[in-house]
């Protein structure tokens, strides 16, 4: 099968023939209808976050359709739609069975730790393929697996309740799907700061206040649209310490910035003026749980998360088309969202 690989870290990505996964018991081979391309793709490709060993086959966003499956697969048969939790996990440590199985003992990523989704097929655990309604387009099913999963996690990890106010700093992906995921959670306000013009529109389409970060100050602008006050949560979903430092300057008292983006570089607080003096909190926010995709499904089936405006784009599966991408992605320039249909 043809699969688009990572043969060395800070190179571009090669286009290369491999062999198809072999099943284990308890395993699905799914043929692979669409794979994500995310903004951490591009961090495993300049070696901003360690991978598993190369080569390496990039691609955590997976959607597809269920090829055979092996003995010990006890609900799921040839044919069947899916969606696919990146997360390969023991099912049997203390995080797993206390419910943080991102912290698995024995975890591995899909796309990062082993094979994922740039290929034509994957093997994976029955656990990890969930079913997909047909409602559902596969490229949509595939945006769910992260961006989707990643900001309704972040969503919760940070507390926000309805009737709260959030600002969410990075209007890509898992931008879109915190404003929309926020709104149906019933919050008061949204307010989404980037520095693309195409993309806040896009945000205020969605029902965010659009801050433009390019034009001034945008906790200045927050504090100005909330009486001086702040916001309760802050989702940072890009990864600079600019916008990780803005998002902590943007509270409110009492409230609770979530970091999500990806960065190997530090960014500094103020601890008394921003932190001890608002009693706020700065959370980590570390991937999803499996069973959020199952919710996240429920939400788009009732149309509460839309993704006709985020997926903007898709390529076939060339290693050319693909490293545009991520060379976009790597100046926070690319697309709302890209989509690999193989």
């Amino acid at each position: 099968m043809k699969a688009v690989q990572l043969t060395e870290v800070g190179k571009p990505l090669e286009l290369r023939e491999v062999e198809v996964p072999r099943l284990q018991p308890g395993e699905v081979l799914v043929r692979i209808r669409a794979a994500g391309i995310c903004h951490s793709d591009a961090h495993y490709r300049a070696g901003v976050s360690p991978t598993g060993p190369l080569p390496l086959t990039p691609g955590h966003e997976i959607a597809g359709v269920i090829e055979r499956a092996s003995p010990g697969v006890e609900k799921l048969e040839s044919g069947d739609r899916v969606c696919l939790h990146y997360l390969r996990t023991c099912g049997v440590c203390a995080y797993c069975v206390s419910g943080h199985e991102q912290f698995c003992l024995q975890g591995q990523m899909i796309g990062k730790h082993r094979d994922g989704g740039y290929a034509e097929f994957i093997a994976v655990p029955e656990k990890n393929a969930v079913p997909l309604p047909d409602s559902i387009p596969f490229e949509h099913a595939a945006l769910m697996m992260c961006s989707s999963a990643t900001s309704f996690h972040a969503l919760r990890k940070t507390r926000m309740k309805g009737g709260e106010t959030v600002a969410v700093f990075g209007a890509g992906g898992l931008g879109m799907s915190a404003i929309q995921l926020a709104r149906a959670l019933g919050v008061e306000a949204v307010y989404a700061v980037d520095i693309r013009s195409e993309k806040l529109k896009t945000a205020e389409r969605y029902g965010a206040v659009p801050i433009d970060a390019s034009k001034g100050d945008p906790v200045e602008e927050i504090l100005g649209l909330t009486d001086n006050r702040g916001v309760d949560v802050a989702l940072e979903l890009t990864g600079l310490p600019i916008t990780q430092k803005q998002s902590c300057r943007s509270l409110a008292v009492f409230g609770r910035a979530g970091m999500v983006g990806i960065t190997g570089k530090p960014f500094e607080v103020d601890s008394y003026t921003e932190l001890i003096g608002r009693e706020a909190e700065i959370i980590g926010v570390s991937d999803h749980l499996l069973t959020e995709l199952w919710e996240l499904i429920v939400l788009v089936e009732r149309g509460k998360l839309d993704f006709e405006k985020i997926s903007a784009r898709s390529v076939a599966l060339e290693a050319g088309a693909i490293n545009r991408v991520l060379d976009r992605l790597e100046e926070f320039a690319g697309e709302v969202r890209t989509v690999i249909l193989p």
